[in-house]
């Protein structure tokens, strides 16, 4: 799992840790100390922690003009046992909501397992953002059934045409674009 980085070809964009908006503006990563664990497999030093026991991620965008976050993760989406939602929504979300951000894509392809607990906070994010939108592109579909059977696709738009997008292909601001028009052509809008 070490080998498995965030995707790195974005940097000339955007680095949270860079970012005075972002909740990881300071951070600093040492390339040869791997502390944060995954199922006991370390994982690559640059994957963000935010509270979670088993799930990471990475900020690969934040456009405060255009109001889009592009978010990849890693590891277990546990809000069974950690309520990984709860320290997703309170202490990374939220700063984004704060700062403007209404339009989230979710990278899931990297997260290996889901188990839902409440839906009380994806409620509370997609009620925050009130016009904007979540997607989530590339989650497993074992991932996806278990979001779907817990009912978090009111709140996060999965599947067709999300799944298998090659949206390294994209630069940030095009791949942001291209989805919003898929979600307007999925939601019916514009």
């Amino acid at each position: 799992m070490q080998e498995i980085e965030p995707f790195y070809n974005w940097l000339e964009y955007y680095t949270s840790e860079e970012d005075e908006a972002s909740p990881f503006f300071g951070k600093e990563y040492n390339e040869f100390e791997f502390t944060n664990t995954i199922y006991n497999y370390f994982i690559h030093p640059h994957w963000d922690e935010f509270g979670s026991a088993t799930l990471y991620l990475k900020v690969l965008l934040a456009d405060y003009e255009t109001g889009v976050a592009i978010i990849e993760f890693i590891g277990e989406w546990n809000d069974t046992l950690y309520n990984d939602i709860m320290f997703l929504k309170r202490d990374v979300i939220d700063v984004f909501i704060g700062n403007g951000i209404t339009k989230f894509i979710l990278i899931g392809e990297n997260v290996l397992n889901f188990h839902g607990g409440d839906d009380d906070y994806y409620e509370e994010w997609f009620d925050d953002i009130e016009d904007g939108w979540i997607a989530g592109i590339n989650f497993r579909e074992h991932v996806e059934d278990e979001m779907i059977r817990t009912h978090i696709d009111r709140y996060i738009l999965l599947g067709a045409p999300f799944n298998n997008l090659n949206w390294r292909k994209y630069k940030p601001q095009l791949l942001a674009l291209f989805v919003e028009n898929m979600m307007q052509k999925k939601l019916g809008v514009g």
